[in-house]
């Protein structure tokens, strides 16, 4: 019987970057509601380029920008779980974010298209954003696989002398 026994500190290495990298975007996605982190709070609103709300006083967020951030921080979180989710997560992440780089170019600041909404410091944090799970991803992928995390029977031992085929 096969059992899916995870060990403490059996992480991969692109596990883990998947863990922090959602850890990030649910942190910014808090901070977006915190008065004094997010300057001109009380012109947070719901979507488009009207909110005036700016994360560390750079980035134009929202409540809809905020809880995307969040709402994608979870499934890092969760996509950590397994090395294939893993990078699922950092690669198409990664695209989502570099589509977004793109729709911001496109879209522009103050056309009524911009509903998530997104200033020039959101677009090129967007790219290196894009840019860089692609690149974790492809980096860390690239390492040993992921070690068995099984039962500990040696059932599944290759016999000596037989280089597990």
């Amino acid at each position: 019987m096969a059992a899916s026994i995870r060990r403490a500190g059996a992480r991969t290495g692109l596990q883990k970057a998947a863990l922090a990298t959602g850890a990030v975007f649910c942190l910014a996605g808090i901070l977006g509601f915190v008065p004094g982190i997010t300057s001109n709070h009380d012109a947070l609103r719901l979507a488009g380029h009207a909110s005036g709300a700016l994360l560390l006083g750079i980035f134009q967020v929202s409540v809809l920008h905020n809880a995307v951030h969040l709402l994608f921080g979870v499934a890092g979180v969760l996509m950590s779980r397994t090395h294939p989710q893993a990078r699922n997560f950092l690669i198409y992440g990664g695209v989502i974010y570099l589509v977004l780089w793109l729709y911001g170019l496109l879209v522009g600041d103050p056309t009524p298209a911009n509903f998530i909404p997104a200033n020039d410091a959101d677009n090129w944090l967007h790219l290196v954003l894009g840019l860089a799970m692609i690149a974790l991803a492809i980096m860390l992928a690239r390492g040993p696989a992921p070690a068995d995390t099984g039962t500990g029977s040696t059932a599944t031992s290759p016999a000596p002398g037989t280089r597990g085929r």
